[in-house]
């Protein structure tokens, strides 16, 4: 089992790190794919303790678009930046998280779309994996993408979206990773779209320290409980739990393979 998005240099796990981990481990994981913000250097002091206590962890890093204002006037420039951390960093095998978020408007629009674009580029140029944050953007997200100037991969993380956002993504060759999100009460449309991914392109996690499955809703996240996650998929999909983690850590071994 795997959690293919998940935020563990966080400051919120600074003082129990070690037991986060090995609860990941004792509930089955292997691995994790951990989110880094670009420039942020205590998470990247968090995240040299994480790869020694967890060295199957693999990173991502990326500006996310609530950061981008930070390159305003200069948003091509975003994307050097995340490219002298990746390839100081062996460990980091993604691009990410990085896309538009229009329910915030930390950034102005324009400013996101630069961003997103400069560092969508880096990733085609380098052949890495993207994750992607969208929200409240899927049509200005996917324009991106379909503007990207080589082939892309990548996961669209914490996938909320409707049927038409989900049949965009698997059109553009991307993964859809579903998050506690699917496991709340209300969820129903998004439990019907879990069933529906072609299983080889489907992904779980948990985005902690952001929202935790249900029984846990309401608590600080964390990896372990993507199990939950599975559950409620295997549950939609009309299948068993042990099935959709093994597709889920043979998609993620894939997509983050060399090319």
């Amino acid at each position: 089992m795997l959690d293919s998005h998940c935020h563990l240099a966080d400051e919120a796990f600074g003082d129990d790190l070690p037991e986060v981990v090995a609860r990941a481990r004792d509930a089955g994981l292997d691995t994790a794919l951990c989110i880094l913000a670009a420039g942020d250097a205590d998470e990247s002091a968090r995240a040299a303790t994480l790869r020694d206590l967890w060295p199957e962890v693999q990173f991502a890093c990326g500006v996310h678009p609530h950061q981008a204002a930070a390159w305003a006037g200069r948003e091509h420039e975003a994307a050097g930046f995340v490219r002298d951390l990746v390839e100081r960093d062996a460990s980091v095998r993604a691009i990410g998280e990085i896309g538009l978020d229009y329910h915030y408007d930390f950034a102005p629009r324009p400013v996101q779309r630069g961003v997103f674009a400069a560092q969508v580029a880096l990733a085609t140029e380098l052949a890495r994996p993207i994750v992607i944050h969208t929200r409240e953007a899927d049509a200005d997200t996917w324009a991106v993408l379909r503007d990207a100037d080589g082939p892309l991969r990548g996961i669209v993380h914490c996938f909320t979206g409707d049927a038409d956002a989900a049949r965009d993504a698997l059109a553009l060759g991307l993964h859809i990773s579903f998050s506690g999100i699917v496991t709340f009460p209300r969820a129903d449309a998004l439990r019907e779209i879990a069933a529906s991914v072609p299983l080889d392109r489907l992904l779980v996690e948990t985005d902690a320290p952001y929202l935790a499955p249900v029984p846990h809703r309401g608590g600080r996240n964390e990896p372990a409980w993507v199990a939950e996650v599975v559950g409620v998929v295997a549950r939609a999909r009309a299948t068993e739990p042990h099935l959709i983690a093994s597709a889920a850590e043979r998609n993620f071994g894939s997509l983050m393979a060399e090319k």
